[in-house]
């Protein structure tokens, strides 16, 4: 018998503005967002999830005062704060299949993929991909690889240090890209350390996380991630 799959589909459109200089890049939110049944303590909004640690992490950097609650008033204050800093948020993964419900990218089959390309040209003030994960299977860094490839683009090494760094060059637009730019542009991505707590045992065996913990104990992974993204926001 086959066992039944859930299709867990994208519940936002992504968050993009003429101006936005950066671009979020993730995969999806849990499958409670797809369906709209949220905790107390989510937010409904990219990175919503109270289990998640994106906008923890970008409160502390930036004191935002931010509300984790299911409110109107907390989704504005997420936008408010992308609009002002020129960031957008464009998730690659616009929908899949899953056996298990859960937020696993590993668990994701049949990933149907957002056109991201698509979006740069439309969008020509972006520069910067901030993948909120890496090279792992499913994660944001490894989907971008199998997207570009089919455009015989290819990511160039410019780092090797975590967070890595790359670089691509943007291949110029066709007719089925509107509203499209034909310059050709350099776009930068970083992989960061994701922002959820299956990413803690990673960021705890790094050599950089190892030597700060040495010289202060209270030091978390949650404070690593805090000095790494405050580089790149």
């Amino acid at each position: 018998m086959t066992p039944k799959t859930f299709l867990h589909t994208h519940p936002y459109e992504p968050f993009l503005f003429p101006e936005a200089k950066k671009l979020i890049v993730g995969t999806l939110p849990p499958p409670r967002f797809t369906i709209g049944d949220l905790k107390e303590g989510d937010v409904d909004f990219c990175y919503g999830s109270r289990d998640g640690q994106l906008w923890p992490i970008l409160d502390r950097i930036f004191d935002l005062g931010l509300a984790f609650k299911s409110t109107k008033h907390a989704v504005q204050q997420r936008k408010d704060f992308l609009l002002n800093h020129r960031i957008g948020i464009c998730d690659i993964v616009k929908s899949a299949e899953r056996i298990k419900i859960d937020a696993s990218d590993l668990g994701l089959q049949n990933i149907e993929l957002r056109n991201m390309f698509g979006y740069l040209h439309n969008y020509p003030k972006i520069d910067t991909l901030l993948f909120t994960g890496g090279n792992s299977k499913n994660g944001p860094e490894y989907l971008f690889r199998k997207y570009i490839k089919e455009y015989g683009v290819k990511l160039k090494l410019v780092s090797n240090e975590i967070p890595r760094i790359h670089e691509f060059i943007l291949p110029d637009s066709n007719a089925s890209l509107s509203a499209a730019s034909d310059t050709r542009r350099v776009i930068r991505t970083v992989s960061l350390t994701a922002p959820s707590g299956a990413a803690n045992r990673a960021v705890g065996s790094l050599e950089e996380y190892k030597r700060i913990k040495a010289k202060n104990p209270e030091f978390n992974t949650i404070d690593f991630r805090v000095l790494q993204y405050s580089k790149f926001f």
